[in-house]
Order: structure tokens, then C-alpha cells, then sequence
């Protein structure tokens, strides 16, 4: 295993001492707190909502969340042990009083929950949580009828081009069209050194 790959696989489940300066990069990197505004500027959040993260890392977008809404239930989830600490640490307050859950664990806590949510939104995870098809029809089912899913990713793999992310949005928009998704769109974000888009999608109210 080289280098490089050993240093993407932890940026997919931070861990041990290499996954504490994985998190520190999280926390501070500009071009993931950027990432993190606009994601949920696109959620357009609004008072009592239930919002979900997944793939919370050390927290950024929850904080922007925990800033627009002061009466909303909101869970990020992340199944690195170590990024939830993290969050916990940088929002403390707001787990103690109640306003924030964090849980540690993957998409297997949707598959084994009942809980229903209004938003739902990842950023730059959508690469780790496997088949594209099975991970939006469960992203369905876990919304509220009416309910928004947005899925963030900038390309960071080597060689990386605008296309890369453009081809990317294509894929996820098939995948929520597939899973049932109404009103599915494609958002872009310029950004150094590859653009970064945003597919956002609606549950129908049947």
C-alpha cells in the first residue's frame, strides 16, 4: 500500500495518530469550511426541522446548522470514533443542552432506525458509503415526505478536473432519479483546485 492510498483511506475513517492530523485538516482546511457554508445554504433550513448528517467529521457543518436553527433536533452521525470526538469537543454546549446528538457508527444506523428526517446531507463522503443506488433508496426512505437530500463532493483524487466533478453529479443525479427523488438538481461551487458540486433532491409528498 502506498502512501498516498494510506492517507485517503484514513481521510474515509480517520483513526490513531495519522487520523488526528487527518481531523486537524478537516477542522481547518478553508476549502472545507467553504464546502461546509454552502451545503447548508442549499438545505434553506427552517425552524423544527430534523436535520441529519452523515459523515459529520469534526463537525463544521453541524456548527453552520446549529447557527441558523435554535429550535430543530440535529444528528450528525460518523462512523469514525475519533471525528465524533472531535465534534463533541468543538460543540460541547450544544450536546449537553440537547440541540445536537452525535452518534458513531455508518448507514447502518438508518438501516436499523424508524427515525424520519426533514434534510439530509453529506459532504465529501458519498465516495466511502459504496453502491450510489442502495445508499439513495435508503437516503429516501429515512426523509419526511418533502424532505430535501444534498450530497456535496469536490473530486480530490489525483488529476482531478472540473469534468471529474461534473461526471460525479451526472452519476449521483441517476442514482436519486432511480431511488425515487423528485425536482433532482445539479449546484457548482468554484473552487481550487477542482470545482465542487452539490446534487440536491426532494421526496415527493404522495
Amino acid at each position: 500500500m502506498t502512501l498516498r492510498s494510506v492517507i485517503v483511506e484514513q481521510f474515509g475513517n480517520p483513526r490513531g495518530p495519522l487520523g488526528r492530523i487527518v481531523g486537524y485538516i478537516l477542522a481547518n482546511r478553508p476549502s472545507g469550511a467553504e464546502r461546509s457554508r454552502w451545503t447548508v445554504d442549499l438545505l434553506k433550513l427552517q425552524e423544527g426541522q430534523v436535520i441529519l448528517e452523515i459523515g459529520c467529521g469534526p463537525g463544521l457543518a453541524l456548527e453552520n446548522c446549529l447557527a441558523k436553527l435554535s429550535t430543530s433536533r440535529i444528528v450528525g452521525i460518523d462512523h469514525s470514533e475519533l471525528m465524533i470526538r472531535q465534534a463533541r469537543r468543538r460543540l460541547h454546549s450544544d450536546v449537553k443542552s440537547g440541540r445536537l446528538e452525535l452518534r458513531n457508527g455508518g448507514l447502518e444506523i438508518l438501516a436499523d432506525e424508524t427515525d424520519v428526517y426533514d434534510r439530509i446531507f453529506s459532504i465529501n463522503v458519498i465516495q466511502f458509503l459504496g453502491d450510489m443506488d442502495l445508499v439513495f433508496a435508503l437516503l429516501h426512505n429515512r426523509l419526511k415526505p418533502g424532505g430535501l437530500c444534498a450530497t456535496t463532493l469536490q473530486p480530490r483524487n489525483q488529476g482531478a478536473t472540473r469534468e471529474t466533478a461534473l461526471k460525479a453529479a451526472r452519476n449521483m443525479s441517476c442514482a436519486m432519479e432511480k431511488a425515487g427523488f423528485a425536482e433532482v438538481s445539479s449546484h457548482e461551487l468554484p473552487m481550487e483546485p477542482t470545482h465542487a458540486i452539490c446534487v440536491t433532491g426532494v421526496k415527493v409528498d404522495h
